[in-house]
């Protein structure tokens, strides 16, 4: 983002995501929720099995020394493996939970400039170069990587910006960039949020 982004925010047109652009955002939080189900419930198993070594005693005829050594070896290892799911299921849904939050901010909407330029010593690898929306008196509002087999030429063109902080680009013109799909996409995430060139 621009350093200058925060002075200039309270003098941008703003409007608060549709229910449709919205409905993209939990359908791919459902999406990944699914995915979430399996370590979700290989936690509860394994969280299960290390109480039940700690707590519960073993079937009848076992000695409580059976007991200590079971619950010595066998706990602290379903303790790791329900952790290590723990992990995975919260790491899987980190993301889109995210995403849904940066639905309750505004988009932006510029009536100004759109300026690519190459990439820098700074860039990341899988960047081709950046993108920024400018306003009218041609003073960068916020700038965001770009991702693409091309490198981007300099230019600066005229246009009408939809853009969310967080999000990135949403519409030039009325286009869509496909930060947001205009159909709901399959179970499974909401893509990338980086414009493709």
């Amino acid at each position: 983002m621009a350093p200058g982004f925060p002075e200039c925010e309270s003098s941008l047109v703003r409007r608060a995501w549709t229910k449709a652009e919205r409905r993209v955002v939990v359908s791919g939080l459902f999406g990944r929720l699914l995915i979430a189900i399996e370590p979700l419930i290989c936690t509860v198993v394994f969280g299960a099995l290390t109480i039940g070594l700690i707590f519960f005693p073993l079937p009848a005829g076992t000695s409580p020394q059976q007991h200590r050594d079971a619950a010595v070896v066998l706990a602290p290892i379903f303790g790791l493996a329900a952790s290590a799911f723990l992990i995975y299921a919260i790491a899987v849904l980190v993301p889109p939970v995210r995403a849904l939050l940066h639905t309750f901010s505004p988009i932006y909407i510029v009536d100004g400039y759109l300026r690519y330029r190459r990439p820098d010593r700074h860039t990341d690898v899988d960047s081709n170069g950046y993108i920024a929306v400018l306003n009218e008196d041609r003073r960068t509002i916020a700038e965001w990587p770009s991702v693409g087999d091309s490198e981007i030429p300099e230019s600066l063109r005229p246009a009408m910006i939809e853009f969310s902080v967080h999000g990135g680009i949403h519409r030039i013109d009325g286009r869509s960039t496909g930060v947001l799909p205009e159909s709901l996409p399959t179970p499974g995430g909401i893509g990338a949020n980086l414009p493709r060139l």
